[in-house]
């Protein structure tokens, strides 16, 4: 191959490498200068911020597994006090009900002693009408009776004498 033939871009002359290789050192000092260390801080600061985001994320996951526990506690204690409160209105419940059943039960023993009470009241009142109504009814009757049987004078007579005789018989007795 001859190389003298080729085009100059891929065979340079030694002045045009000279400059291509001092723009290239100056192009990299500058680089290495000013470039690198901003392009390294960057790219450190990047590093430390991505570090601190997962020690951040790291640090609420533990935060949020605590504050899961606790509210599991919380959740655990609120069922344990609701069922406690159950308990005691159970219990409360329960003891009303008791109690207004005796009340009620004393209520109507009450009740059953004061019915018993009147109607006796009652009964001693109508039997007691009845025996004078009967009585008076009675006199009436006898007084009916004796009208019709001592209309005359001899009728009279002999019911007194009877009347004298039954007597004395009872007094001798």
């Amino acid at each position: 191959m001859d190389w003298t033939k080729l085009p100059s871009i891929l065979t340079p002359d030694l002045g045009l490498l000279i400059w291509m290789t001092l723009a290239f050192a100056i192009v990299f000092f500058v680089l290495v200068k000013f470039a690198f260390p901003a392009i390294l801080n960057m790219v450190e600061g990047r590093k430390n911020y991505i570090d601190e985001s997962l020690q951040k994320a790291h640090e609420a996951s533990e935060r949020l597994e605590n504050i899961k526990q606790e509210s599991e506690a919380i959740l655990q204690d609120a069922r344990e006090k609701q069922a406690q409160i159950l308990k005691e209105a159970t219990e409360t419940r329960d003891a009303i009900i008791t109690k207004a059943q005796e009340k009620a039960r004393e209520e109507s023993s009450r009740l059953m002693e004061e019915a018993k009470a009147e109607i006796d009241s009652q009964k001693q009142q109508a039997i007691s009408e009845i025996r004078a109504q009967v009585a008076e009814l009675s006199v009436q009757i006898a007084e009916k009776v004796v009208k019709d049987k001592l209309s005359s004078d001899a009728e009279q007579m002999g019911m007194i004498d009877r009347l004298l005789d039954g007597l004395s018989a009872d007094y001798k007795n």
